[in-house]
């Protein structure tokens, strides 16, 4: 963690050092948000609790109030900075005090140095519409990490526009230690001290000045390393020395001073997808296409098992009209995870998605970090930090649009079949739905004032069956 600091310290005073011109007109803003939940059944409904990076809470009655300032970047400028703070207290969540966001960007010519905690949208799943990417969904609370990269696309130079770059390098810390030991039992397994790691990169070809056509794909792999595990009353330390920083660059098996699982295998928790979409424009019209392929550790990184799980979207954008601006429809399937095959029978080659043998799987404060139909460990009610439904077949549709200047509407539909896990499957499938409908007003004649009411409700045995509505009011305005 030592060495975690300096790097911020030290790469903070290397951008500053840079020759920049100072950056003018700045603009600072403020906003205010207050949001109450009340439902029936046994959980607040799953879509007014998922993808909202967290601040958020499945106790069916609930409630917080947030703060923030946010001074964007200025993307036209050679050298700019911006930063955020957003501070919230709530009630029924899993802490009555949140640090929702707190960071500092730093920008010099295409590359972002940005460090703390910031909400990251998935890099290609619709944020509105979307159930969630596999990877990262902004399904939980942020990181805190330091980031450097080039968030917009950068056309490459000599290439007529066609060819442009973005990714991103970073590491940081998850801060869901105290949560973790309250949460789980004497015997449950939990972590501290885990540390971070993020890199991607993606690349797009296209130029729609000449062809209406654009294809994206690229790479994204996160892992977690290093800390400690807590186990029926044992210690187990990761290694976290400087070398370990290096060699969760390129996934590799543990040195000595690893546990032997990860000796044999890789070292600390490795997750990623590959993306690829294709967009086409019409006019006003957009269609695009979108695939995302999990994997976990190297077993479906490559081509060694059929790539049959993933998440299948197809995304319509329509000219400005009074009843829909976007319709959505994905096909999830997480259900195989290189199940076993003729040539390769032993179930031990099987994945375990978003759980792990050594750490507490892929999760913060108890929210998956990636799609949340593959509902979450804060679910739970053994203490067991852990994915109990990770096999799971869905289809999804979403739909957004603004009838009036001052009114908009998102509706959301989810149908799933559950599978459990292999280890410990359901003794047959069963299904679960979830419905969302949402409607924002915002009032020209009061500026800054947003009031938005969603209605949501679960139907199944995986979550319970809930209803409940979402109440949210929020102020926005400029300091200066």
């Amino acid at each position: 963690m030592t060495r975690l600091i300096i790097s911020i310290l030290l790469s903070t005073f290397l951008f500053c050092a840079l020759p920049i011109k100072a950056q003018t007109k700045d603009q600072l803003y403020y906003h205010l948000e207050t949001g109450i939940t009340q439902a029936g059944g046994e959980h607040a409904p799953l879509w007014l609790t998922a993808n909202k990076y967290g601040l958020s809470s499945i106790t069916k009655n609930n409630g917080y109030v947030l703060a923030g300032i946010i001074q964007p970047l200025k993307g036209n400028e050679r050298f700019s900075y911006g930063y955020g703070l957003e501070l919230a207290t709530a009630w029924n969540f899993t802490s009555s005090f949140i640090v929702q966001q707190a960071y500092l960007d730093l920008k010099w010519n295409r590359f972002t140095l940005s460090i703390g905690s910031k909400e990251r949208a998935p890099e290609f799943a619709n944020p509105e519409l979307s159930s969630g990417a596999l990877t990262l969904s902004g399904n939980a609370r942020p990181i805190p990490q330091v980031c450097i990269g080039i968030d917009d696309y950068y056309t490459v130079p000599h290439t007529n526009n066609w060819l442009a770059i973005r990714g991103h390098f970073a590491y940081g810390r998850f801060t869901d230690d105290n949560w973790q030991k309250s949460f789980a039992n004497a015997m449950a397994k939990r972590t501290r001290d885990v540390l971070y790691h993020s890199k991607a990169f993606y690349f797009r070809i296209g130029n729609t000045q000449k062809f209406p056509m654009t294809f994206e794909g690229g790479l994204q792999m996160e892992t977690e390393f290093g800390g400690k595990q807590y186990r029926n009353g044992q210690v187990t330390k990761f290694p976290s020395k400087l070398r370990d920083y290096f060699e969760v660059i390129i996934p590799s098996a543990g040195g000595s001073d690893s546990p032997v699982n990860d000796q044999e295998n890789i070292e600390g928790n490795i997750t990623g997808s590959w993306h690829a979409a294709i967009t086409y424009y019409a006019n006003n019209w957009k269609l695009r296409g979108y695939y995302e392929h999990y994997f976990e550790d190297h077993s479906m990184l490559a081509v060694d098992y059929p790539w049959i799980d993933g998440l299948y979207a197809v995304e319509l954008t329509l000219p400005k009209n009074p009843f829909v601006s976007q319709i959505l429809y994905e096909y999830m399937c997480s259900r195989d995870q290189t199940s076993p095959t003729p040539d390769k029978p032993s179930v031990s080659v099987c994945d375990n998605y978003y759980n792990h043998s050594m750490y507490t799987g892929w999760q913060h404060w108890g929210m998956g970090l990636g799609n949340p139909l593959l509902i979450s460990p804060i679910y739970n009610t053994n203490g067991e930090i852990y994915f109990y439904d990770n096999r799971v077949i869905a289809n999804h549709f979403g739909i957004t649009g603004n009838p009036t200047s001052e009114i908009s509407y998102r509706l959301k539909f989810s149908l799933s079949r559950n599978f459990g896990t292999y280890s410990r499957p359901y003794p047959k499938k069963i299904w679960q739905s979830y419905t969302l409908a949402e409607i924002c007003y915002t009032p020209t004649k009061i500026p800054g004032w947003q009031f938005t009411a969603s209605y949501g409700t679960d139907h199944g045995k995986i979550t319970g069956n809930n209803h409940g509505c979402m109440i949210t009011i929020r102020k926005t305005g400029l300091i200066k």
